[in-house]
C-alpha cells in the first residue's frame, strides 16, 4: 500500500498507533448509528456477529485519513479485496469531518487508486437504506445502486428497510475518467 494524497487529505496505511483514534470513532453513537444502531463499541466485549470492520491498525487495505493542513485525524478508508476481481470500499469519519466533502474526496481518491493499482475489475460498497449521507458519497464517486437486500445481523431501528449495495466497474470508471 502507498500513501494517497488529495488536496485536503493524506491517506496513509494504518498502523498500530492509529488504534486509539479508531476506537474513539466506535465510541461515538452518531458515527455508529448506521452500523449497530448507535451503540458505542466496547472492544473488551465485541459482538462476535458484528457486520462492520473494527480496525486495530494492523490491517492491510485500511488507510488512516488525516488533514493535510494540520495532520488532524479525520477517519479511515478501506478498499478491502473480496476476491481477485472485487474490492469493497468502506470508510468511517469523525463527526467534525462530516458535511465538508471529505468522505467524497477520500473515497474518490481510493477508488481511483484501486483501479489504477490493482487488478480489481469492480469496486462495491454497501450501507443502510436510511444512510442518505453515505449513499450520496457513493453516487458522487461513481458507484450506482445495484440492489437492496434484507439486513443480516442484529436488528436495530432502520434495519427493517434493508441494506443497499452499490458498484462501479473498471470499464465504467475508465469511461468517466
Amino acid at each position: 500500500m502507498t500513501v494517497v494524497r488529495t488536496s485536503r487529505l493524506v491517506l496513509e496505511p494504518c498502523r498500530p498507533a492509529d488504534r486509539a483514534d479508531f476506537v474513539e470513532l466506535e465510541r461515538d453513537p452518531e458515527v455508529m448509528r448506521y452500523l449497530n444502531g448507535g451503540e458505542p463499541v466496547d472492544r473488551q466485549r465485541v459482538d462476535p456477529d458484528a457486520t462492520f470492520l473494527m480496525p486495530d491498525g494492523t490491517e492491510s487495505y485500511v488507510w488512516t485519513a488525516r488533514q493535510v493542513a494540520d495532520a488532524a485525524f479525520v477517519g479511515w478508508f478501506c478498499l478491502w479485496p473480496e476476491s481477485d476481481a472485487v474490492s469493497e470500499l468502506g470508510y468511517r469519519l469523525r463527526r467534525a469531518a462530516w458535511g465538508r466533502g471529505l468522505a467524497t474526496e477520500g473515497a474518490r481518491a481510493l477508488v481511483d487508486w484501486g483501479f489504477r493499482n490493482s487488478a480489481c475489475d469492480q469496486i462495491v460498497a454497501r450501507t443502510m437504506v436510511l444512510n442518505q449521507g453515505s449513499r450520496r458519497v457513493l453516487e458522487k464517486v461513481g458507484l450506482t445502486h445495484t440492489k437492496t437486500v434484507p439486513f443480516k445481523g442484529k436488528p436495530y431501528s432502520g434495519t427493517e428497510q434493508g441494506e443497499v449495495w452499490y458498484a462501479l466497474s473498471r470499464e465504467r470508471w475508465r469511461s468517466r475518467s
